[in-house]
């Protein structure tokens, strides 16, 4: 099928072409279904895909590949062009000009925070084991009830509020649920001071696998092998409507617009990987309450700004977390050490400086140069550029990355996903499509849930993904690092 025709057979209609669109397409395309992807941009991957410039490739974030799920780590290994590689996990944060190892390692967080601010942390830690923080419903009184106040100060508050652009007083307390759980850097810290309970102890996760060019190579790969399988990628299509009938809502065609104008898709099934606030709005008549509540979802642009520089070897990390408010970049990736294939030749260095802003802010409309001096003064302030000098810059804008969770968030979202799950031939996966802060994986999870459903006429909870109760990146029975 050419980009210019028209479908006529019904057939699955998969929008989006980032990690949990092409993981759909896939699995529905080798049971031999139809399957057409329709992507609104010209590249697949969404925000796992991988930025080239100037013989330089840098990942939008950092995407380790890591599962508990040993069926999608197989499936890694299926849909990658060559083997992935190992690689070995080494990362600090940054704080009041020291650097931390993290996991945290008990002689160096002694070091840096010296026996009074230890004290510190281990007084505002019992005293609030004894007399918990009341209001657990947002970010800030869920961490400081469990970790104590110098804690959240020390290593939550401004990280997470670069983040996320708002108060933690405004972030509901099911996101620190969802990704600190029971492991969590306070956890860490106290275990480096006081020492571990228990002969093996949960750690985080000290290797994972990386594709040789960034993620965005697997995610070609993908795209090709959903082709070969028999799937169609449309590309530039920008989904606008839908043709629907009934009650509840059966969808029978998807509408976009695209580079040969308004085309109109025949769907039995679709399954949507879009921000849930356009799929929404893109309805014809969804319940005001339910277009209200999709409106007033939130969401959190991301931008990098990649620094290739003439100097090899500027520092050992993957990446480095920036919990520090005398600077706005909230984290920096070290992409030679991810993959030295990732840089444009040998003696360089290439570094991604990460902030957060939304499209209406100034820092987000700030022009390309600015943001390069930007990020070359800041890793510059706080050490991690003591050498080099800066070869060229290049910026890559991504609106929309974040899903926000908002205070209250679980009330009055479960409305909008009930009214969801109703619809009978719809099916919402991945980050953006259930305005969740899935991983990679659990994104792909949801995609092969959905798939199945429209395979065999089941109806798996798709939703059920990313709600066990175990930190994301925990590892049980491994030594801890510290």
């Amino acid at each position: 099928m050419t980009d210019s025709h028209q479908q006529d057979a019904a057939g699955t209609v998969v929008i989006g072409a980032g990690p949990a669109g092409l993981t759909a397409a896939y699995a529905l395309a080798q049971r031999g279904l139809p399957v057409t992807i329709l992507e609104a941009s010209s590249v697949c991957g969404g925000i796992s895909r991988t930025v080239a410039v100037e013989g330089c490739h840098y990942d939008l974030g950092g995407h380790r590949f890591f599962s508990k799920n040993g069926d999608i780590e197989a499936l890694w290994d299926e849909l990658a062009s060559e083997p992935l590689l190992e690689r070995a996990r080494l990362s600090r944060i940054y704080y009041d000009g020291k650097f931390y190892d993290y996991p945290l390692r008990i002689g160096n967080a002694l070091r840096n925070m010296g026996p009074v601010e230890a004290g510190r942390v281990l007084g505002s830690f019992a005293a609030a084991r004894v007399r918990p923080t009341k209001d657990v419903d947002t970010f800030e009184g869920w961490v400081t009830s469990r970790f104590g106040r110098r804690l959240y100060e020390m290593f939550f508050a401004s990280y997470t509020e670069k983040v996320w652009g708002r108060p933690c007083s405004e972030i509901s307390a099911e996101w620190a649920a969802q990704r600190i759980r029971n492991l969590s850097l306070s956890k860490a810290l106290v275990n480096a001071v006081v020492g571990n309970r228990g002969d093996r102890a949960t750690s985080l996760i000290d290797r994972f696998r990386y594709p040789r060019l960034g993620p965005g190579q697997l995610w070609d790969s993908a795209a090709i092998k959903c082709a070969s399988e028999g799937a169609t990628l449309l590309r530039d299509r920008r989904v606008v409507g839908f043709e629907t009938d009934g009650d509840p809502p059966v969808i029978h065609a998807v509408l976009s617009d695209g580079p040969h104008g308004h085309e109109r898709h025949a769907a039995a099934a679709v399954l949507s990987s879009m921000p849930l606030r356009d799929l929404v709005a893109a309805l014809p008549e969804p319940p005001e309450p339910i277009r209200d509540m999709a409106a007033a979802l939130g969401y959190r642009g991301f931008f990098v700004v990649a620094l290739v520089l003439d100097t090899p070897d500027l520092f050992p990390d993957n990446w480095v977390y920036a919990h520090s408010s005398s600077v706005r970049v909230a984290r920096v990736q070290n992409f030679g050490n991810w993959s030295p294939d990732m840089l444009p030749g040998p003696g360089v260095s290439c570094l991604g400086a990460e902030y957060f802003a939304d499209p209406q802010d100034e820092l987000w409309n700030t022009a390309d140069d600015q943001l390069i001096d930007l990020a070359e003064s800041e890793l510059r302030r706080i050490g991690l550029l003591s050498r080099g000098r800066v070869i060229f810059g290049h910026v890559t804008r991504v609106p929309d990355a974040y899903p926000v969770y908002e205070r209250g968030h679980s009330q009055w979202f479960a409305g909008l996903q009930s009214y969801l799950t109703s619809l009978p031939n719809l099916w919402c996966i991945g980050r953006a499509g259930q305005h969740r802060y899935n991983n990679m994986d659990h994104s792909m999870m949801s995609a092969l849930l959905a798939a199945a459903n429209v395979a065999d006429g089941g109806r798996r909870d798709v939703w059920a993904v990313n709600t066990e109760a175990e930190y994301h990146e925990e590892s049980a029975g491994r030594e801890d690092a510290g």
